[in-house]
């Protein structure tokens, strides 16, 4: 029999004031037929590390693993301001909000779980990693590619982000959409 494994990441939550900014960027947008999927609001976090298909039995051992490299970490203030997508504007698959101020220590801490769990055997990321909240994802081949000028140019009041807990979430999939459960939370110091 083969063992069950959950789709497993870490995230931190966003303020409520990014909800109603994500609907007035979405407005940015001339779509003009092409299909862009909106993260759901109850949805939205700022990922640190996606683990990726955990065995259940695993889950403990990780979850440990991550309290002990949270409980060392200090906590964190930024700002969410600006706009962006990847990889380029010409053809976007994911429009975000910037992550901003001094992310040195965010940067270390996404390094220092990456180092704990690659022994465990949940491999270091590739990329070095660039915050960000990501509002919407672009799935090609589609027969459009939307103009995302408006929302590269848009301005807004810089909101408030103060990283105080990390969640060890829980990802199903579904037709409609992923669902989220929080398996842990784990506070900084």
């Amino acid at each position: 029999m083969s063992e069950r494994l959950i789709r497993t990441f870490l995230s931190v939550p966003i303020p409520g004031e990014v909800h109603s900014l994500r609907d007035k960027l979405q407005n940015t947008i001339n779509a003009d037929g092409a299909k862009i999927g909106w993260i759901r609001k109850g949805n939205m976090h700022l990922t640190l590390k996606f683990i990726g298909d955990t065995p259940e039995d695993d889950v403990d051992r990780v979850n440990r693993t991550l309290k002990d490299i949270i409980a060392t970490a200090l906590i964190m203030e930024f700002e969410i301001s600006g706009t962006g997508c990847f990889p380029k504007k010409e053809r976007p698959r994911v429009l975000w909000l910037g992550i901003n101020g001094d992310l040195n220590p965010l940067q270390v801490l996404v390094k220092n779980i990456n180092n704990a769990l690659d022994p465990l055997g949940y491999p270091k990321e590739e990329k070095d990693y660039v915050p960000h909240l990501t509002l919407a994802r672009i799935k090609y081949p589609q027969k459009y590619t939307p103009d995302i000028s408006s929302f590269l140019d848009a301005k807004y009041e810089p909101i408030q982000l103060n990283i105080n807990k990390i969640h060890f979430m829980r990802s199903e999939l579904f037709f409609n959409g992923s669902v989220y459960t929080i398996l842990d939370t784990h506070f900084l110091t």
